[in-house]
């Protein structure tokens, strides 16, 4: 997962922290996807460009995935047994 430094940070939270919630799955792709159109916006929409943005999707996913979701699961294991 790439991380950006402080400095570039702070634009983006500027704005993503204006929302308060986002209630449903529904509400949540809305957000992403309007953000992968604001990516898109100055971007010639080839493969490349177009493959970079879903990508950036799959590769946030999955890095929610391996601090959160994984996590539930060493738990599940832990308090439950392993199969």
């Amino acid at each position: 997962m790439p991380y950006i430094n402080k400095l570039d940070r702070a634009k983006f939270d500027e704005h993503l922290n204006k929302i308060e919630k986002i209630s449903v799955k529904g509400e949540l792709e809305y957000c992403i996807f309007k953000l992968m159109k604001i990516y898109m916006k100055d971007k010639e929409a080839n493969y490349t460009e177009l493959h970079s943005a879903v990508y950036a999707c799959i590769h946030s996913g999955e890095e929610f995935k391996r601090r959160n979701l994984d996590k539930r699961e060493d738990f599940a294991i832990e308090k439950n047994g392993d199969i």
